[in-house]
């Protein structure tokens, strides 16, 4: 068993392996690793230790759920397109990221959203409603400062189990700002994907520019902008099939 150990005032994050009879090895957690690569490489130094060798199996908790996080605060209601003269949007980029938490709500009613601002904001949708009217309740929520993090701290503090978390977002993080030492976002997902190695993380980020929350790796993807297409991508990398090998053929599948 390997289990994630956060930060404390004298000591790093690390990665604890144990067995039944006690015997243990904890290691740094190494952030330049996936979460389940930092899992296993904990194990394979315990198997060192008591000199096991066979081969490793390893393997994350069933029954997880998908987790939508739309950014409710002040600068969402900023046009999804930017102030352009004669070229600026009455959309907002809230609207967007409402209507794309509604429909995946939508689709999958065993998803839970959960909007933030400098917190969490507590709104409760039914699955059963239309997509537009949980698009309505969330765009009329929030409107304070942007904390990015705040979402994924409360499902670390519920040790909650999940396979996909989704951000919608403009990345105008500042409550949590944390000069010189990360995101607070990519310390609470590297909490998170210790509890469940094989979770995935997508950040939408409608206003795109030079900063991220969480820079990317083999568990965390990037969207810049929105538009259909994000859906099928969406799609495509909880099922881990979002690689070069798959997209080239699906590019040479297109009829010119």
């Amino acid at each position: 068993t390997t289990k994630y150990l956060p930060a404390t005032d004298t000591k790093g994050s690390r990665i604890s392996a144990f067995d039944e009879d006690g015997n243990r090895v904890t290691i740094p957690y190494d952030y330049a690793l996936s979460g389940e690569a930092v899992h296993k490489k904990a194990a394979v130094a315990l198997c060192r230790k008591m000199g096991w060798s066979d081969n490793i199996i390893g393997g994350g908790v069933k029954g997880g759920y998908v987790f939508v996080f739309p950014d409710v605060s002040g600068s969402m209601r900023s046009a999804i397109t930017g102030a352009r003269k004669g070229a600026t949007s009455a959309i907002r980029c809230v609207d967007v990221a409402a209507l794309v938490s509604a429909a995946i709500l939508r689709k999958n009613p065993r998803a839970e959203v959960i909007p933030f601002e400098q917190d969490v904001v507590d709104v409760r949708l039914n699955p059963r409603d239309s997509v537009m009217t949980n698009a309505g309740a969330l765009a009329g929520v929030g409107g304070g400062g942007t904390n990015c993090g705040a979402p994924l701290a409360l499902l670390n503090r519920r040790r909650a189990l999940g396979n996909l978390v989704v951000y919608v977002s403009d990345n105008e993080s500042w409550v949590d700002a944390r000069a010189g030492r990360g995101t607070k976002t990519l310390e609470e997902w590297n909490v998170f994907r210790g509890r469940n190695p094989g979770a995935r993380m997508a950040c939408i980020d409608l206003q795109p520019n030079g900063t991220t929350q969480a820079a990317e790796r083999e568990d965390i993807l990037n969207i810049g902008g929105f538009s259909d297409a994000v859906f099928e991508v969406l799609a495509e990398f909880a099922a881990g099939r979002l690689n070069p090998a798959h997209w080239i053929g699906k590019i040479e599948s297109v009829v010119l």
